[in-house]
């Protein structure tokens, strides 16, 4: 984002912008007034990235402004982070600034927190991470008590986990979450609690079986499968899969199945097109699908998923695009219609939007 638009005072007013270009794009099709989630407007953010900018004898936190891409704005503070991590930058900077073995060639820090209060960082190097680094880094780890990783090129050393809890208060329910590093997760935690809220509004009387695509780490998953006979959900991310797994155990959803599957393949499979090994353990006939959930990339669903979208009697679709949204959306019309709107602000200060539609089956 540039830079000059990080003004916590026009917030109100770039999210009504952004309300109005969402309903001007969606114009020509009939859309419930939609609700809109907004942000906080200062720390909000649980993910931060940073480039490691060496100069005088010392490094800098730095960002780069798309508005002048080769000029580093090197930063004292980021109001754009989580306050932990915003608290924890120079204190880490201050440490790491002691110790030549964990200054040598740093080129990176990344930060990973949660809701809950858990901390990771991830320093990248651009040099092999031996024995004395190590031991730097373990006690920069114990004195700043966070879990820390170093990586160079081909190296990932973890000193004691690569992953941090997070818990999520959605409808009355603490939901809780294992999140990877270098996996996807949600950067906004207080709007992802608006948007699984939602979503579980939504979903709250539709009944029947729930097949999800692009699950990931289970996020939604978690959240809507109690009101769901069964579950189907897929996901292709070896690591997502095993967080997802793991999420829907520590939660006790024991309705869920996953299987590793692109969703132009669950959509050969549930056409009987083509049969896969990793399906072997389950048997599709058994679901009696109501619902379909998509969280899929910001290209949008594919036409074979969008050929099985037009068979379900509801859509439950989450979208990081809403111009793919809009297309996938006038491509179900002849099927389908919207019956329920949404914005969540994800990305304060940018023209991103993450909305969410739930669209009914036409009426004979």
């Amino acid at each position: 984002m540039p830079f000059s638009t990080l003004d916590p005072n026009r917030y109100a007013t770039q999210l009504a912008e952004k309300k109005s270009a969402f309903q001007a794009l969606f114009a020509a099709l009939t859309l419930p007034e939609p609700a809109v989630f907004a942000s906080a407007s200062t720390h909000y953010r649980l993910r931060a990235e940073f480039r490691a900018w060496q100069h005088d004898g010392v490094w800098d936190y730095a960002m780069f402004d798309p508005e002048n891409p080769r000029q580093p704005v090197l930063l004292t503070e980021f109001p754009v982070a989580d306050a932990a991590i915003c608290a924890l930058m120079p204190r880490l900077r201050a440490a790491t600034l002691q110790s030549p073995r964990l200054c040598q060639r740093l080129y990176g820090v990344e930060f990973l927190a949660t809701l809950r209060g858990d901390m990771l960082v991830t320093l990248i190097y651009r040099r092999p991470l031996d024995t004395e680094w190590e031991d730097a880094a373990r006690q920069l780890a114990e004195t700043l008590g966070i879990a820390l990783i170093g990586r160079s090129r081909g190296q990932k050393i973890v000193l004691q986990r690569d992953w941090v809890e997070e818990s999520l208060h959605v409808a009355g329910e603490t939901l809780h979450y294992r999140q990877y590093e270098g996996a996807f997760s949600q950067p906004n935690g207080g709007v992802n609690q608006h948007m699984l809220t939602w979503a579980r509004t939504q979903a709250q009387n539709l009944g029947g079986d729930l097949l999800e695509l692009y699950c990931g780490n289970g996020n939604f998953t978690v959240a809507l499968a109690p009101l769901f006979g069964q579950v189907l959900a897929t996901e292709m991310s070896k690591i997502s899969v095993a967080a997802a797994e793991h999420n829907l155990t520590e939660n006790q959803r024991h309705n869920v199945a996953i299987a590793r599957l692109a969703s132009e393949e669950i959509s050969a499979a549930l056409q009987g097109v083509r049969a896969f090994r990793r399906l072997r353990d389950i048997d599709l006939t058994r679901y009696r699908f109501s619902t379909l959930f998509v969280d899929p990339p910001r290209s949008g669903l594919d036409p074979a998923t969008l050929a099985l979208a037009a068979g379900f009697p509801n859509i439950l679709y989450i979208s990081c695009n809403p111009h793919t949204l809009r297309d996938n959306v006038e491509a179900l019309a002849a099927s389908h219609h919207i019956a329920a709107s949404a914005l969540f602000d994800q990305f304060p200060y940018t023209p991103h939007l993450e909305c969410g539609l739930l669209l009914k089956k036409n009426s004979p």
